[in-house]
């Protein structure tokens, strides 16, 4: 009989039904007895009194297994956004993972950063499509879906193994080239001993099971499964296909293990759970704890024994393991022994941290996802702040992402969270534990600094009896990339383990940068030279210099302020989506086009982190609790507000004492500081950033001539003096260039467009930047006589809102977007001719990157599509202004509530869609009538 080990990972979007299908599994498998319900709150892994109250999984949990020779450990991990962290420290631990989609909902966006980690961490994935009992749930729609969101190589196993057919064998075949042409191959040999008579009964599939198991692990085939946990549909077809398809690591001899999870049991005592890969692990077994980070920066190997750190101490402990423990559930089984590819909780090591490397696993690994907000403790009256952080430290073991910071001199305690479901469970936590009821300020968002150009810096440290040169070359990275050290310099200049120093230096703490005195990120820093003294240097002088070379490098180049921000994906009635668009472009958002999905519209894009809070509430509140809103964090980007945000946080790099710009020097037996801005004068080596110097991307640096951003010269104007000519011409010119013409467009141009489709009467006004003037005709002269003016009339139009409130157009979009804009043209190009208005009508155009924006004549109507963006909102509030205060009479037709509103402020008439469909039903009544009747 087949006998493997299997760690199976259920990772899933909240409310999907991972801990029901838990709950399936355990009881096909025969290890529980009865079934349990999250509304029931008897559930098998959701022990916690937290879970049971809000009926979500909190904190990972396992649960072990065996299945027709199959030994499984299933770990049970939160689907929560706020719980990310503690999700993705199982996936270090995974041979395989079941990735539950809620049938009734699709791929969602937290569903789509599950599988981004996925990919990251290399684990073979299968995918239940759960609540296909539920009305309007679709396989062939999800399995599309799925197949376009995440990936093309996921192929549906719904058939039975007996029912297979060609085409399936067919459908994972393409996923690798090389299998395709074994199976074509094979199909012409069953082809052909088909011709010769030959029997059936003997036959072998297209493609073997082991064939399709290395497809699963070598993540080329993903396969599909659609049922429902809470009945038990398609459990069984998964758990066959875990047996038959899970991958089964191959272990080494020598003793490794990673740990994933840090808790404390009943009595307090500390557990460190782990994941064995390679060798075993007895009861009384020594190993070592904490590892020599410099080691493992130079890429050294241990031994597993104690090892002096180049500063002469030592950082492994060797701690002994009191006991083993294999927990399922609640309840925990205590073991002498554990082998490769076990789960299990060691009691007696203190010294162990979330991601550690054991024996020959000497990597730590990092989360990729982290808190993108800070918030201040406030401690109950009395409570001592020394002993609450002692407490809280102890919290941090389990959670590392809080990433508490003490301020000696507020005395003040933060903590990183990821949202507000976390603080109320990090509230009652420590109430639970340690009985104290602490609260928390309102939270405040995490931001970060880069660069955005080379820079050199220098850091000299030369007290008494000291010395030590440091000279850093900081470079930008790219975006999300972090920072990364090396050196370039030659152990003649500087010996090794000096040099090795520095780098432990600049990896040892969190470097704060200059602007708002934030961490720094996305940059490479490398060390360019450096100078020691035979007799005078000593291991703290290089940390000082090293500090101050970086923190001075940082005053020396264009410093970035970055936020975190927001992927959202929006779900809500088709009227509502200008609403949306308006609210997000208020926010500093940006978003794709708006897809119509029936009556609804789903609009995606990305918004800051600051601007985003409460806004679920809100969209709740004016769709009246029919829209629906997903967020993930994408990452950090440039801040669209950073002058603001610098002058309310008012940092001051130069007077903060704990990171010090300047540098120290010695004269007369007696040292001196020297502000960073004069250090240059001081140093005694010379700069390393010369031209000629080599950057790491394989660029030299004083190469290249500095350019604008178009590519052109950055002397004078694009075409001129002044900048101005012809735009076209530009554009035409840099397309033949192979450019993509981005930002190229600038107002002046804009202003042409719209100055030779409309004409123009009046010079250009100094006035709003962004304001673009829709002109007719120079007018007559008017012979004024009391009050009376000469009046215009005009009609605005937001077509793609129309396009969805009218149901002819809404219909015909659905199966092509062009024909339905065609059509309302020529419907409106009618109404124009027989009501004698000036009409314009307004499309997005947004979505295109670099778009300048464009005017078009049909027949008797403008179409104007606004520039890159730009919605059609903010064009039409701002040709109204421009209307409404040279008198002419405006109305402007939508369905858009907010865009109402701001219409009236502005002094237009509103015409709502279905106004605006009377009107013209009524003309085209009255044409048949009087002219064609």
């Amino acid at each position: 009989m087949n006998h493997k080990k299997a760690v199976i990972g259920l990772l899933a979007h909240v409310d999907a039904g991972k801990t029901t299908l838990a709950e399936q599994i355990l009881y096909a498998a025969g290890e529980i007895r009865s079934l349990g319900r999250v509304d029931h709150r008897d559930t098998f892994l959701d022990t916690d009194t937290q879970e049971r109250e809000r009926g979500i999984t909190i904190f990972s949990k396992q649960a072990r297994f065996c299945r027709k020779g199959m030994e499984a450990m299933l770990l049970d991990t939160p689907g929560h956004v706020d719980f990310s962290a503690e999700m993705e420290r199982t996936l270090q631990v995974l041979d395989c993972a079941v990735l539950i989609i809620n049938g009734a909902d699709g791929v969602q966006s937290h569903t789509l950063t599950l599988w981004k980690l996925l990919e990251r961490y290399r684990v073979p994935v299968f995918l239940f499509i759960n609540k296909m009992d539920q009305p309007g749930t679709d396989a062939d729609a999800l399995l599309s879906e799925v197949q376009k969101a995440l990936d093309g190589r996921c192929v549906s196993f719904a058939c039975p193994i007996g029912e297979r057919t060609d085409e399936f064998y067919e459908n994972i075949a393409v996923c690798d080239e090389k299998l395709l042409e074994n199976y074509l191959e094979r199909l012409e040999r069953k082809d052909g001993g088909k011709q010769q008579g030959q029997g059936r009964a003997n036959e072998q599939p297209p493609v073997s099971d082991g064939e399709i198991a290395a497809l699963i692990g070598g993540r080329k085939l993903f396969p599909c499964f659609f049922g429902s946990a809470l009945y038990g549909n398609g459990v069984e077809d998964l758990l066959d296909a875990l047996l038959s398809y899970a991958p089964a690591p191959k272990y080494g001899e020598a003793f490794g293990a990673r740990v994933f999870k840090i808790t404390r049991d009943e009595q307090g005592n500390r557990l460190t759970h782990i994941k064995v890969t390679g060798g075993s692990l007895r009861v009384k077994q020594t190993i070592a704890t904490a590892a020599d980070k410099a080691a493992e920066a130079d890429g050294l190997q241990t031994d597993g024994t104690v090892k002096p750190n180049r500063a002469g101490g030592a950082d492994e402990r060797v701690e002994k393991i009191d006991q083993i423990r294999q927990y399922s559930g609640e309840k925990y089984a205590a073991v002498q022994e554990v082998t490769a590819g076990d789960i299990c909780a060691l009691l007696g090591p203190e010294h162990t941290f979330c991601g550690q490397g054991l024996g020959v696993e000497k990597e730590t690994v990092l989360p990729l996802l982290e808190p993108v907000m800070t918030y201040r403790v406030n401690p109950p009256e009395g409570c001592d702040i020394h002993s609450l952080y002692s407490k809280l430290c102890k919290l941090q073991e389990e959670e590392p992402m809080l990433h508490l910071v003490r301020q000696e001199q507020s005395g003040e305690i933060h903590v990183r969270l990821m949202g507000e479901v976390q603080i109320e469970i990090l509230r009652k936590l420590i109430q639970e534990r340690f009985d104290l009821e602490v609260d928390f300020d309102e939270g405040s968002v995490l931001y970060q600094e880069t660069i955005a150009d080379v820079a050199e810096g220098v850091g000299h440290f030369e007290p008494l009896r000291h010395y030590a040169e440091v000279h850093l070359i900081l470079e930008p990275g790219e975006r999300g990339s972090g920072l990364s050290f090396r050196s370039c310099l030659s152990e003649d200049e500087l010996d090794r383990n000096w040099q090795r120093l520095i780098l432990t230096h600049l990896e040892e703490k969190t470097h704060l940068g200059v602007l708002t005195g934030s961490p720094i990120t996305d940059m490479q820093i490398t060390l360019a030279a450096g100078r020691s003294h035979l007799k005078h240097t000593e291991g703290g002088d290089f940390r000082q210099a090293t500090y101050r070379a970086l923190r001075q490098g940082l005053c020396r180049a264009e410093s970035i302020l970055l936020e975190p921000v927001y992927e959202f994906r929006m779900e809500l009635p088709a009227s509502l989506v200008g609403r949306a668009m308006a609210d997000i472009q208020a926010m500093s958002g940006r978003f794709d086009a708006p897809e119509t999905v029936g009556e609804e519209a789903h609009l995606t894009g990305t918004v800051p982190v600051s601007e985003f809070g409460g806004y679920h509430t809100k969209l709740l509140a004016y769709s009246g609790g029919k829209g629906r809103l997903f967020t993930s964090l994408k990452g950090y980007e440039p801040c669209h507000n950073a002058g603001e945000v610098i002058e309310q946080i008012g940092y001051e790099a130069e007077h903060d004492m704990e990171n010090p710009c300047g540098s120290v020097f010695c004269a007369h037996g007696a040292g001196f500081v020297v502000e960073w801005d004069r250090v240059e004068e001081y140093m005694h080596l010379e700069p390393a950033l010369k031209a000629g110097w080599k950057l790491s991307d394989g660029r030299v640096y004083g190469a290249d001539e500095e350019s604008d951003q178009n590519g052109q010269s950055g002397k004078g104007g694009r075409d001129g003096e002044n900048g101005t000519g012809d735009f076209a011409a530009r554009y035409a010119k840099r397309s033949a260039a192979g450019e993509s013409g981005i930002d190229f467009i600038g107002q002046d141009e804009i202003e042409e467009i719209f100055a030779r489709t409309y004409g123009t009467k009046e010079p250009k006004k100094q006035g709003w930047a962004r304001t673009i003037r829709a002109k007719t005709a120079e007018p007559a002269e008017v012979t004024y006589r009391g009050s009376q003016t000469k009046q215009e009339d005009y009609l605005l139009v937001d077509g793609y809102n129309i396009i969805f409130a009218w149901e002819e157009l809404s219909v015909l979009a659905k199966t092509d977007l062009n024909a339905a804009r065609g059509r309302l043209m020529d419907i409106l190009c009618n109404y124009q001719a027989f009501r004698k208005m000036h009409l314009i009508l307004v499309f997005d155009a947004y979505r295109v990157k670099g778009n300048p924006g464009s005017v078009e004549h049909y027949h008797n109507i403008d179409v104007v599509y606004t520039k890159e963006a730009e919605t059609a909102d903010q064009y039409i509030e701002k040709v109204t202004h421009e209307m409404s205060r040279k008198n002419n009479r405006v109305r402007v037709a939508t369905s858009d509530g907010l865009e109402q509103i701001i219409i009236l402020g502005a002094g237009a008439t509103r015409v709502s869609a279905r106004e605006l469909l009377e009107e013209v039903r009524a003309a085209e009544k009255e044409m048949r009538e009087n002219y064609i009747g």
